[in-house]
Parts: C-alpha cells; structure tokens; sequence
C-alpha cells in the first residue's frame, strides 16, 4: 500500500520542476513510509512513496519496465511506461502466469509489476482483469498519455486536478494542495457535499479538486481529458434457491480471504465481536490453520471505563468487548485490546492528526479520532489488517433497509429524519451553524438531487416486484453512496499510520451476485444479514451470530461532552476564530449555557470544532 502523485504538463519542461514534485510526494510519506522515489522526464512527473506488502526488495517505484518483445522503431531505448501503483492485487499469480505465457519476463514477484506488464499487453483494459483494491497512474512515453485508473468500489483513493495542459494527481487532496497552482478553495456546493450526508462520485468538497470514480479510468492527451467506465453493478437474474445461495456466498467469502491473507510481512484483523469482523477473522484462522499457520492476530479498541459507562441505547444495545474477546476464545486468536481514554480523545493534538489524514473536517467526532489511535496501535504490531468494513451495505445491515419509512422516503434511506431546525435539512450535526446558511446550502434541495442523479444509475430486470425493485434501489444506493464515506474514513485512518486495511467484502464478485440475490433472501429469517449469518454461523459462537447489528462504537465517558464543551467555550471567546463565520451565535450561546446537557451538542460540537481546525490549518478560501 502507498501513496502517489504526479502531475503531467504538456507545455512545459517538468525537469525543472524537481522541487515542486519532492514537496508533492512529501506529503504522502505517512501513506508510505518504507520508500521513497520520483521520475521526472520532459512532460511527466510521477511521485511514489511505499509502504512494503508484497515483496519488500523488488516492488521499488516508480516502477518501469522494459519492451517484452522488439521495441517499436524509433523508440531509442526509453521504457515504453511508468508506472506508481497504490493497493494489493489478489489475482496477481493468475495474471503473472498469463502474462509469462504471452513472453513477458519478471524481474520480481510483486503485484506492481504485474499491474505494469498488464498494461503493456492489454492496455487500460487491464483494469477489467484485477480483483482487487487499486489506484494507479500509468505514464506511457510512446504516446506521452497518461491513464489513471480506481478500482471497482472505491477502497483506494486516487484525486486529480486538470490544468490547461494536462493535470496534477495525487492519492490524497493534500498532495493537490501542494503544487503551487492549487488552491483549497470552498464554495457553497463544496460546503453541501461537506455536510449534506451523502457522497457524490468524482466529487470533493475543493473546487477544481475531482475523483477518479470507482470502476472508472481517466486518460490525459494533450488533446484533452477524457474518462470511461470500466465496471458497474449490472441487474441479472437470480436463478439459485436459498439453500446454493448460502452455499455461494460462503465459497465466495473463503476465497476471497485466502486470497487477501497474503503478505509479507505481519497480518491481522480487525474485530469488534460483531457479525462482520467475527466471520472474516474466523474464516481466517480457519484457512491459517489449515495452511499450519497462524494464530490469527486481532485487534480490538476500547475505551477506559467504557464497560462500567456503558448504557443501552436504540442502536447498541450491548458493548463489544465481551463478544470480541469471546469469538478470540472460540478461534484461538493472539488477540489485543487497544484501549483509548477522553483525554486522548478530546486532545486538540490528536484533532489535528485526524483532520491532516482526511484533508477534511469529518464531523463525526471521537468515531475519528479513535480509529486513528486504534490503527496507531495496530501498526505497532501489524503492517496490514482485515476489515469486515462494507458488509452492512452489502447484505442489508443497517436499521435503514428494515424500517419502511427510511425505504419508502423520496431521499436517500440514512438521511430520513434530518428535517430539523425549520426543515432545513440539518441534524444534530449542523444545530449549530448560521441559519442564514443553512437556507442558502438548502440540504434538502441539494440532496434531492444527488439521489435523483443516484436513482437513475440503478440497472432493473424487467416486469420485477415493486418492493424488490425498491430494495435493490436502497442497495445500490448503499453500494455507491453511503459506503464511499466509511471506505474513505478508513483509509485516511489506516494510511496515516502506514497501515493498509484490506476489505474481504468489497470483492467485485461477491457484490455482484450479493447485489443480485432477491432482498427476500438477504432477509429470509426477518433480521438484518440474513443471508450472511446463514453462510458464516458454523464458524461463530451462537452467541454472535445471533447477535444485533453494533455500529462502530462511541465513548460513553460523562466527561467527554464536557471536555468538548470547554473547548467549543475557547472557539467562541476567541474572535480570530474563523469557524465563527459559520456558526449561530445564539445556538451557540444557548449550547454553553448553565444547565444545557452536554450532550445534546455533542455532535454539533465537534462539527464546529472540526471546521475551525479546518480552516485555519488548512487555509481555506470560503467563496459562499
């Protein structure tokens, strides 16, 4: 897993442009801490820092390779392509052999070089041919084109900027943001995708700054840009009954964790005794054992008091460090508890480190901050960790695909009851900000939009049941919308401690048919994951896998609103502060007053505390 950048100018002489690059590349060293290296020729620039998986000694970029056969004539010798590559090829032996048949000769055994010979026999169709979780950019110097390619679901980022004569790229925004031509500029539909609870494809909240969607590929000519779709989410019929259903999805998920078991160096997974992570862990000590490996490794968060804090509330219902450790027991993993307090929570430090590896305020508080701390933890011990991240949109997950109001809503299914505050469309987030400004961003106009636009993706069959034609609406919009949110949280997290979180779950294939399977069998026994807890419940305790859905968890300490009310009471006694600018002062005023519950503003709180460290680190031009 790595970091890269690059930046292609067909009018200029990049040569001389070494500095520009060195700062650009820079800035993904927590992306890639093992290496680093540049290439630099006429109209290209590429960046590449590494952190080593596969391969240690061979996968070094920028990466080139030579012709396999005679070269084009003409060519002088020169590499036919470059290439900097960010993500893990689980097919990359399949590949090799068939690459290997076709006369290419390897100098190592990384995927990287895989992805690069791939390039060279079947051009950007290569992309069709990887499983796995990538973001590349390939430099081709017989045609001075450069092609920028994301995988299927988005794991891996990959963000661009196009320039009158070519363009600037880089994994994060914070690699954009440090060639001198670019800007963090924020306009008032930067500032919707912000906080509107969704997340468009190819958009950032940063004018100018776009992504490459996922299963989509972008070519640089000097004639222009251009970009094409390489994978989407197709509507076939499903033809299997209940019972060779489960047995799919099961071979499936085997697969495609012996698969993401590879490594070089150590592996673990992530478990919060949920269904989830408890199935890919168990699966995976499973397949270690059978190979006379193992124990798996796994690893845990909590927070100091959380189990004597703890109190049921309408979505966790039961904490997880009793499950993790139980489901731990029942595997025989080498299991560790990374455990998090307030202060560690609340410290300004530590907003700061969140908010450098998102580029963006996240808004959503300690649930970032102690994912960073977790993967801190982790990466002490682990260089590359299994997730069970994605399953929720997959299989049915959420309380939003069984509750008929959020299913039958004109909107998208998680944003139902964000109509407070005079149907402005904010939540809790957003009690605290300008109402003048919530009138003018109109959340709910603007999300209307973006889930028309998202509706008018989704591919039907013909002549289907109206409630399983919806329910397939409320997957993909799942799929393509809301998982992008929790998929770029994680690898802004991890890849900030050099830390590359692998996602059983968003294997193409096993969406593909789960997409597929009628919602009557993702939910055949009348709870949430039907069909995932059928294929997995062998391996878990009874325990968990009867277990409800537990989202990601929250401290529950009584002094951490309190920790955050005291520093929104600094934000506001300060008025340098230029988070003021968006805020109401009265909301503001009242959520300080005597006798308020801290937690009634507790997300508001760390909204405003987010969009102030924002702003001033990041330097933020507000065109609103």
């Amino acid at each position: 897993m790595c970091g890269i950048t690059g930046w292609v100018a067909h009018d200029r002489d990049l040569t001389l442009e070494r500095a520009v690059l060195d700062a650009m590349t820079a800035t993904q060293a927590c992306r890639g801490p093992d290496d680093g290296g540049v290439h630099l020729e006429r109209h290209a620039a590429l960046g590449h820092r590494r952190l080593a998986v596969i391969d240690p000694a061979g996968g070094v970029q920028p990466m080139t390779a030579g012709h396999h056969g005679r070269p084009p004539a003409g060519h002088h010798g020169r590499p036919p392509a470059v290439l900097v590559y960010n993500g893990e090829v689980y097919n990359h032996r399949e590949l090799r052999a068939e690459l290997e048949a076709a006369g290419h000769r390897f100098r190592t055994r990384s995927d990287t070089e895989v992805v690069l010979r791939g390039y060279l026999e079947w051009g950007e169709q290569v992309a069709e041919r990887l499983n796995g979780m990538f973001a590349f950019a390939v430099w081709d110097t017989r045609t001075e084109e450069l092609l920028l390619v994301r995988d299927r679901m988005g794991v891996k980022p990959l963000h661009y900027r196009v320039t009158p004569d070519g363009v600037v790229f880089g994994s994060e925004p914070k690699a954009l943001l440090a060639h001198p031509a670019v800007r963090p500029v924020v306009d008032l539909d930067g500032l919707r995708e912000l906080v509107a609870m969704t997340r468009t494809p190819g958009l950032t909240p940063y004018r100018g700054i776009a992504e490459v969607r996922p299963g989509h590929l972008v070519r640089v000519r000097r004639s222009g840009v251009s970009v094409r779709r390489y994978w989407a989410l197709e509507a076939r019929r499903h033809t299997q009954d209940l019972a060779t259903t489960i047995t799919t999805v099961r071979a499936l998920l085997e697969d495609i964790v012996h698969r993401q078991l590879e490594a070089d160096v150590p592996l673990c997974s992530l478990l919060s005794g949920g269904l989830d992570s408890s199935a890919v862990t168990a699966l995976a000590a499973r397949t270690l054992h059978a190979a006379g490996a193992g124990p798996v490794r796994s690893f845990a968060v909590d927070f100091t008091g959380q189990r004597e804090h703890f109190h049921p509330d309408a979505v966790r219902t039961t904490p997880d460090g009793p499950y993790a450790e139980l489901l731990a027991r029942h595997v025989g993993a080498d299991h560790r508890v990374v455990e998090l307090d307030s202060a560690a929570l609340t410290d300004p430090a530590q907003r700061l480190a969140t908010l450098r590896a998102r580029d963006l305020p996240g808004g959503v508080g300690d649930m970032d901050t102690s994912l960073l701390l977790l993967f801190r933890g982790v990466r002490a011990h682990s260089t590359v960790a299994l997730s069970g991240e994605s399953a929720d949109e997959l299989f049915g997950g959420y309380r939003w695909f069984h509750d008929p109001k959020a299913v039958n809503a004109d909107d998208f299914p998680w944003a139902t009851g964000l109509s407070g505050l005079g149907g402005r469309g904010a939540g809790p987030r957003e009690q605290l900000l300008d109402r003048g400004l919530l009138g003018k961003l109109d959340l709910p106009g603007y999300r209307r939009a973006r889930y028309r636009e998202a509706l008018a993706e989704v591919p039907h069959l013909p002549d289907t049941d109206p409630f399983e034609r919806r329910m397939r609406e409320v997957s993909y919009l799942n799929l393509t919308r809301f998982v992008s949110i929790l998929l770029d949280r994680k690898d802004r997290m991890s890849m900030a401690n050099g830390l590359e979180v692998r996602v059983p779950f968003c294997d193409h294939r096993l969406v593909q048919y789960v997409f597929n399977t009628p919602w009557a069998m993702k939910s055949f026994d009348g709870r949430e994951k039907s069909l995932l807890r059928a294929a997995v419940r062998d391996v878990l305790p009874a325990e968990i896998a009867d277990r409800m859905k537990s989202p990601y968890p929250v401290v529950q300490d009584p002094r951490y609103p309190e920790l955050l009310r005291r520093e929104l009471a600094e934000l506001a006694a300060d008025p340098s502060s230029p988070a003021l600018a968006l805020l109401d002062r009265r909301a503001l005023a009242d959520a300080l007053a005597p006798g308020t519950d801290p937690q009634t503003v507790r997300l508001a709180a760390d909204l405003a505390l987010d969009l102030n460290a924002w702003l001033t680190e990041y330097q933020v031009s507000l065109e609103l």
